[in-house]
């Protein structure tokens, strides 16, 4: 009943400050993407498939940041590129399918923003493990002890291991631990913690790309 109760909680809170952050970004929602199809040809929101909350999987939402067709560019352009993600090089530093104004994004978070209808629609939590695309959580769950835990709760916007500086080319295994942490001591107060540890950093993030 308590943890009933507590689910309730973290949801209603996820969407009024969800509804709220719509609110408070709406210039964004208006300048990105106009800047998006000034930069370059192809669609404004992205969208892939993720696994979420007990292995769910569903359509995460991020302006988006990469040319268009970053899939097929991978597997036919760039053969090179491909060896690499399949050596577990799958977060890339200078990954050449970034557009110029995408890698503005990322740095300063703004690409995650349409995550925001993700939460809503109850997909996702403000605060959670970040969530990876199916081929990754296959190898991350063969390679790496307990992974799969991770997928016991919503997949967040932000996390435990986010604040703490484990975004992009960061330890896997750390990543990971941060995660596991998360949903063991999981608590409202963790999670405003979380978020306002977020909200302070927000524009100064480290490894986003």
């Amino acid at each position: 009943m308590k943890v009933v109760f507590y689910d309730l909680v973290k949801r209603g809170i996820d969407i009024s400050l969800a509804l709220i952050l719509l609110v408070l970004f709406l210039p964004f929602w208006v300048i990105v993407p106009i800047l998006i199809r000034l930069d370059s040809p192809g669609p404004i929101i992205y969208r892939h498939k993720r696994v979420g909350k007990n292995g769910k999987p569903f359509h995460m939402y991020k302006f988006r940041s990469m040319v268009d067709g970053a899939d097929e560019y991978l597997y036919f352009k760039n053969p090179h590129l491909l060896k690499r993600f399949k050596r577990g090089d799958w977060k890339l530093e200078r990954d050449p399918r970034i557009t110029s104004l995408g890698r503005v994004l990322r740095s300063l978070t703004i690409d995650e923003f349409p995550q925001l209808i993700n939460v809503i629609k109850g997909e996702m939590s403000l605060v959670g493990p970040r969530p990876e695309r199916p081929i990754f959580v296959d190898k991350f769950r063969e390679d790496i002890p307990r992974y799969f835990m991770r997928h016991k709760v919503k997949s967040g916007i932000t996390g435990w291991a986010q604040v703490n500086g484990l975004r992009g080319d960061t330890s896997l295994e750390e990543r990971t631990k941060y995660d596991l942490f998360y949903v063991e001591n999981w608590s409202l107060g963790f999670d405003i913690k979380i978020i306002l540890m977020t909200l302070r950093t927000l524009f100064r993030q480290k490894n986003a790309y």
